[in-house]
């Protein structure tokens, strides 16, 4: 990967029965079929890393199929991070010994106190990121958003990602709920201030269209790593075929040559 770009990931959402879904605002879900499909796909085009999140595990009570996650190790060829229910020390250690890279953690580290420091001291901030998912309020702006619990915390958006930083996690990614799956660009003001203020690397996730508006994004803000799931599982966001993408190395090269920020 050149220095002078952002990490360009993909996003897989898993169901229940272990199908690939994209959802949009949370709700709305769209049957994409095999995951294990989808990442090999992804593996012979070459993506930087790829998130793998199971959607439905908090809600049921248990972690992501580690039957799912074996099969899906042996077909990822690309650095994968894995989220979904994992809420416990024994849950980190289990898919990290399964090959993931890294684990995303989610509603457990603000409903579960200490989790979060226990786990970045344990197995070190590289291998901990937390999804931060967010949703906009009518006076009180970007609010810690709970999918389990499908509520607003009073918890903000700075605020979560402070408390994150100060436990000593190593990527946050902040998610919004508003734009997940529109496809109609991602909402810069949720991710300007956040990304200038905290020093932990910072991935955006939720509305992204095409690679020139994450151009767009990372010229304007100071995230890391720009990720996105229907922007690379649809043809297009008009008719939203299924249509497994991603650029060509020297296209994402080409788009963003001479933007690094110096």
């Amino acid at each position: 990967m050149s220095l002078f770009r952002p990490r360009i990931i993909p996003v897989v959402l898993i169901d229940r029965d272990g199908q690939a879904v994209k959802t949009i605002s949370f709700n709305k879900r769209v049957y994409l079929g095999d995951p294990i499909n989808i990442i090999s796909l992804f593996g012979s085009f070459e993506v930087d890393e790829l998130i793998l999140l199971d959607i439905d595990a908090t809600r049921n009570n248990r972690v992501i199929s580690f039957d799912i996650l074996r099969d899906i190790a042996s077909e990822a060829s690309m650095p994968f991070s894995v989220g979904g229910g994992i809420s416990t020390i024994d849950d980190i250690d289990r898919v990290l010994s399964m090959g993931a890279e890294k684990v995303v953690l989610s509603d457990a580290v603000f409903t579960k106190p200490g989790f979060l420091e226990k786990a970045s001291n344990r197995f070190g901030s590289s291998t901990i990121s937390v999804c931060i998912n967010i949703k906009k309020t009518l006076f009180k702006g970007y609010r810690l958003y709970l999918p389990y619990e499908k509520k607003v915390r009073k918890m903000d958006i700075l605020q979560a990602a402070q408390f994150c930083q100060e436990c000593g996690v190593g990527e946050i990614i902040i998610q919004s709920v508003d734009e997940d799956g529109r496809m109609e660009g991602y909402d810069q003001n949720i991710y300007r201030d956040v990304s200038s203020l905290i020093e932990v690397p910072i991935v955006a996730l939720g509305g992204a269209e095409d690679i020139h508006g994450m151009l767009d994004l990372y010229k304007n803000t100071h995230v890391s790593g720009l990720a996105a799931g229907s922007m690379f599982v649809f043809s297009d966001k008009k008719n939203r075929g299924v249509l497994v993408n991603y650029p060509e190395i020297t296209d994402i090269e080409s788009v963003f040559v001479g933007q690094m920020r110096l």
